[in-house]
C-alpha cells in the first residue's frame, strides 16, 4: 500500500515559479503528476520511471517544468516556471506499483493518488 503527501501549492503571478513536492510511504515503480482545471478532464503533465530515471513531460508544459526526484527519500518534485494562468489547476501526484513500458501517461495506470493541492496563476 502507498500512500503520498503533496504540498507547495498557492498564488502565483504569470512569469513566476512555483515547486510542488509529492512523498510516498511505500514502494513505487513510476510517479507522476497530473491536473484537473474546472470543468475539464484530469490531465498528464509529467512522469518518472524510477528503473532509469526516464521521464516524459506534455508538451503543454515542456520546456517549462522540470521532475526533480530523490529515488532514496521516494519524492518527486514538480519544478514550474514561466506560469501562465492556463497552468492554474487542482495538481495531483500519482504514482503506480507495478511496472510499466516508460514512465505511464494514463491516469488508469497509476492506482495511488495524493490530495492534490491548488496552483493559481494570476494574470
Amino acid at each position: 500500500q502507498v500512500q503520498l503527501v503533496e504540498s507547495g501549492g498557492g498564488l502565483v503571478q504569470a512569469g513566476g515559479s512555483l515547486r510542488l513536492s509529492c512523498a510516498a510511504s511505500g514502494r513505487t515503480f513510476s510517479m507522476g503528476w497530473f491536473r484537473q482545471a474546472p470543468g475539464k478532464e484530469r490531465e498528464f503533465v509529467a512522469a518518472i520511471s524510477w528503473s532509469d530515471g526516464s521521464r516524459y513531460y506534455a508538451d503543454s508544459v515542456k520546456g517549462r517544468f522540470a521532475m526533480p526526484s530523490d529515488s532514496a527519500k521516494n519524492t518527486v518534485f514538480l519544478q514550474m516556471n514561466s506560469l501562465k494562468p492556463e497552468d492554474t489547476a487542482v495538481y495531483y501526484c500519482a504514482a503506480s506499483g507495478r511496472s510499466y513500458l516508460g514512465p505511464p501517461k494514463d491516469p488508469y495506470e497509476y492506482a495511488y493518488w495524493g490530495q492534490g493541492t491548488q496552483v493559481t496563476v494570476s494574470s
